[in-house]
C-alpha cells in the first residue's frame, strides 16, 4: 500500500509518517515538504516541492491514501492570508490532485469547532476546507477534528498553558471532550482510518478519535 503525506514536518505529520514508516501494512510512503528531513527508510521517497507551483508536483500525487496534515499559526506564517494559503489552499490544492490522479482515500486533521460560517478566523478557514474537500468524491474521505494537542518538546507557550488548564479541569470532570489529545495519538486513528475500508465521508470527533 502506499501512502502520501503533506505536512509531515508538522507535530502530526512527523508522528504520522514515522507509524507508515513503521508499518509493514505500507510498502511505499511518500512526503511532500517544503524544506530537507532527516529521515531515511528505503520505502520513503521524498519530495521538496514549492507549494506555490501545484502544477510542478501535482502528478506526483498518485497511490493509496493521502494524509493531509499541514498546518501553521498566525505567528509564524505572520498574517491571516499567510496561514490561509498554508492550512487551506496548499492542501486543497493538494487534495485535487490526488483526487484527479484517481487516489480513492483521504484523511485531513482539521479542528475541533470547524465551522465555515464561524465569526472566528481559524474554525471558519478549518471548516472551508472540509466543505472543499468533501465536494471532490473521494471513495472515502475521514475529516478528524481534534482538541488541544499535547506536541513532543513543544515551545509554545499558549499551547502549554491550555494544555496545563484542560487538564486541570479534566481532573474535576470539566471539559473532558476537550481533554488534550497526544499527536501519536491522532496519527495512529489516521492511519486505522485509511485500513478500515469504509467508503463514504466521516467527521471524526475527539472522542471518536479516542475510540479509534
Amino acid at each position: 500500500m502506499k501512502a502520501l503525506v503533506i505536512g509531515a514536518t508538522g507535530a502530526v505529520g512527523k508522528d504520522l509518517t514515522e507509524q507508515l514508516l513503521a508499518d509493514s501494512r505500507f510498502d511505499r510512503v511518500e512526503i511532500f515538504v517544503r524544506r530537507d528531513v532527516n529521515l531515511k527508510s528505503e520505502k520513503l521517497t521524498v519530495h521538496k516541492v514549492d507549494f506555490d507551483r501545484p502544477e510542478s508536483w501535482s502528478e506526483l500525487l498518485t497511490g493509496d491514501v493521502l494524509f493531509s496534515c499541514m498546518g501553521t499559526t498566525i505567528k509564524a506564517a505572520g498574517s491571516q492570508d499567510a496561514q490561509w494559503k498554508v492550512d487551506y489552499t496548499y492542501q486543497l490544492d493538494a487534495a485535487k490532485a490526488a483526487r484527479a490522479n484517481g487516489v480513492p482515500t483521504y484523511v485531513l486533521v482539521s479542528s475541533i469547532g470547524a465551522d465555515s460560517h464561524s465569526k472566528l478566523f481559524y474554525p471558519r478557514m478549518k471548516g472551508a476546507l472540509e466543505e472543499a474537500v468533501l465536494k471532490l468524491g473521494f471513495e472515502g474521505c475521514f475529516i478528524l477534528r481534534p482538541p488541544s494537542l499535547v506536541r513532543k518538546g513543544s515551545d509554545r507557550f499558549g499551547e502549554k498553558v491550555s494544555v496545563s488548564i484542560l487538564r486541570a479541569c479534566n481532573k474535576i470532570g470539566i471539559m473532558r471532550s476537550l481533554a488534550p489529545m497526544p499527536t501519536e495519538n491522532v496519527a495512529a486513528a489516521m492511519i486505522r482510518l485509511a485500513l478500515s475500508g469504509r467508503k463514504g465521508t466521516e467527521t471524526v470527533s475527539s472522542q471518536e478519535i479516542l475510540r479509534v
